[in-house]
């Protein structure tokens, strides 16, 4: 299951263990699109990695701290440190193949 986060609550749910948040607007296609690959790829990976969402548009603040320009956009973060940032539309093999790293 992936958690919808807010401005409020991110920091908190992404402080621990591997995290994917998933900044996104319903609005764009391929924020869209990605939600289905990030569904799968979270039961993929169930106790290994959390995944998140949060709508831009609700919450600006915490995608501007991140210096978030286009979406979607995931932010991938392990411990509270953001690792890594993958930027645009991106499949279930290429999500998994990055997050390996950090979860191996």
């Amino acid at each position: 299951m992936i958690q919808q986060l807010t401005d409020k609550d991110f920091q908190k749910v992404t402080s621990t263990g591997v995290t994917v948040t998933d900044f996104w607007a319903t609005w764009r296609p391929p924020c869209r699109m990605q939600a289905p690959i990030l569904e799968e790829t979270a039961k993929a990976l169930d106790g290994k990695v959390k995944f998140t969402k949060m709508d831009v548009d609700a919450n600006p603040d915490t995608p501007a701290k991140f210096g978030i320009m286009s979406i979607p956009t995931l932010v991938i973060k392990k411990d509270g440190k953001v690792v890594n940032k993958l930027v645009g539309l991106h499949s279930k093999d290429q999500l998994e193949h990055v997050l390996a790293q950090y979860t191996d």
